[in-house]
């Protein structure tokens, strides 16, 4: 697949386990053996380092979009392919997703899981309906998604919602996740209010 842009969501943190910076460093390298752009957050530490040096290092493109305070902090990758500086968080979001043909959430922290379940929201309601691929190194995924299945049991969501998401274990899987993707259309906003059944239906 020639062309295509995937937005990584994923952290900043070098304090977290090395198996997270290996999995973001090997989903760089997939990306860019694929020849898929590669846009993130912009940081030159952590996961987000590891993302884009792998990629680098396999002679993808990798383009970055920062806030201005974290770049006047220099806390950007110094060697990518395109820096967008942007004026704060909100804007950096929203770039990063508008273009891109797929999201991948890799492990991270409060932002990381922020910008997941905007995107878990704006694929509910029809606003963005391509694929999201949730890498679950280490299991980390496995309380999130837990949640995500409370919030269906207790009638937060459709069992339907389901289908925004796809889980891999390994990196070397996104690919094939993205390709397999259920598919999803703006047309299922019309059960994104789950709304009370009929009477006398179970």
């Amino acid at each position: 697949m020639e062309n295509l842009k995937v937005c990584v969501f994923c952290a900043s943190s070098a304090k977290c386990d090395s198996a997270y910076l290996d999995a973001a460093r090997r989903l760089g390298r997939h990306l860019a053996r694929h020849r898929v752009t590669v846009v993130y957050g912009g940081g030159g530490v952590g996961a987000m380092a590891s993302l884009a040096d792998g990629a680098l290092e396999a002679a993808g493109t990798v383009i970055g979009v920062i806030p201005r305070f974290m770049y006047d902090l220099e806390w950007g990758h110094s060697r990518l392919t395109e820096m967008r500086i942007v004026e704060d968080m909100r804007e950096r979001k929203r770039q990063m997703v508008e273009d891109a043909h797929a999201i991948v959430a890799l492990p991270g922290g409060c932002g990381t899981l922020e910008e997941l379940f905007e995107t878990i929201t704006l694929k509910r309601v029809g606003q963005f309906l391509r694929p999201i691929v949730l890498v679950n190194t280490r299991g980390f995924y496995d309380r999130v998604l837990a949640a995500l299945e409370h919030c269906i049991a207790e009638n937060f969501m459709d069992a339907r919602h389901r289908d925004i998401w796809t889980v891999v274990n390994e990196p070397e899987e996104v690919m094939e996740a993205i390709q397999s993707a259920p598919r999803w259309s703006a047309e299922n906003r019309e059960f994104a209010v789950v709304k009370p059944r009929p009477q006398g239906k179970q």
